[in-house]
């Protein structure tokens, strides 16, 4: 080889041991996860004043590509085209079902049957339920034919003088304990929080009530609240304590989804959702 063929090789050779070090150059480049892992979305409620359109395209803009549908952005009702058409424009605005609720269950299997038939359709993960204590024998069956989790929503204070019947992780754990594994919670962290509130003062702290549940976490109602205020407020404001939450759904192996559901300021709640979004990529990033 001549000097000039041999230095030539050389540099040849120095560069492409060069790029291959370096990540990205030749391969598209890994982006880093803005959500720590978790799957994080939307409860579309929070839009109910809003078309679905509406909803998605907001979703869109903060990130959020996953989204919890409820009635009226998705009935249950709906045609099969009409779901189709539902489909459709979550794909074109790049945002997943992956849950539909808050539903009611019976222990009418053939109704229930028609709930998951929809689910299906869908192609959600989960239910969000409120499910009436004698379901538990028809939803055992249903969880094992079509694999979608139901996901129990405690809903703190009805009334100024009554609780939710599934108000806490310990109430709904002992009622499903025996049950088909894919029945457990959907946590919702404000109507936790608002079960502290006079004449109740159950004192649910959201974290604790994840350890409770372990693996029968399958969804969560991500918000803060306020109970002097009485409404939710942006993450960090309120009560909730965000990374003792994360932390928490990590060491029970959490693989569910998180729905931020903010029901204050309904005209137009982007703001605060936006600024929830925000604190949420804060807190995983110093969480690491």
């Amino acid at each position: 080889m001549s000097s000039l063929d041999r230095r030539h090789f050389l540099k040849t050779s120095a560069a492409a041991l060069s790029a291959a070090t370096v990540p990205g150059l030749f391969a598209k480049e890994k982006k880093a996860d803005p959500f720590g892992g978790f799957i994080l979305g939307l409860q579309s409620y929070t839009y109910r004043e809003f078309d679905l359109e509406t909803c998605l395209k907001r979703s869109k803009e903060m990130g959020l590509h996953y989204i919890e549908l409820y009635q009226k952005h998705a009935s249950l009702t709906a045609t099969p085209e009409q779901i189709k058409a539902v489909l459709n424009l979550c794909k074109d605005y790049e945002v997943k079902p992956v849950c539909w609720g808050v539903q009611s269950f019976t222990k009418n299997h053939e109704a229930n049957k028609k709930v998951f038939e929809f689910g299906k359709a869908l192609g959600i993960m989960s239910f969000s339920a409120n499910p009436d204590p004698d379901s538990f024998d028809s939803l055992d069956k249903l969880c094992e034919e079509y694999k979608i989790a139901i996901a129990i929503h405690p809903h703190g204070p009805v009334s100024k003088d009554k609780l939710d019947r599934w108000y806490s992780a310990e109430i709904i754990l002992a009622a499903v304990k025996d049950h088909n594994p894919l029945i457990g919670t959907c946590l919702d962290t404000g109507h936790l929080i608002r079960s502290a509130q006079a004449p109740f003062n159950k004192k649910l702290v959201p974290e604790q009530q994840v350890r409770v549940m372990g693996a029968r976490n399958f969804g969560m109602h991500l918000k803060d609240h306020d109970n002097e205020l009485h409404h939710d407020v942006v993450f960090g404001k309120g009560v909730l304590n965000l990374a003792e939450v994360l932390k928490a759904l990590r060491e029970v192996k959490f693989k569910g989804h998180l729905s931020i559901e903010y029901e204050h300021n309904s005209k137009e709640p982007t703001a605060d959702v936006a600024a929830c979004v925000e604190v949420f990529k804060q807190t995983v990033k110093t969480l690491g």
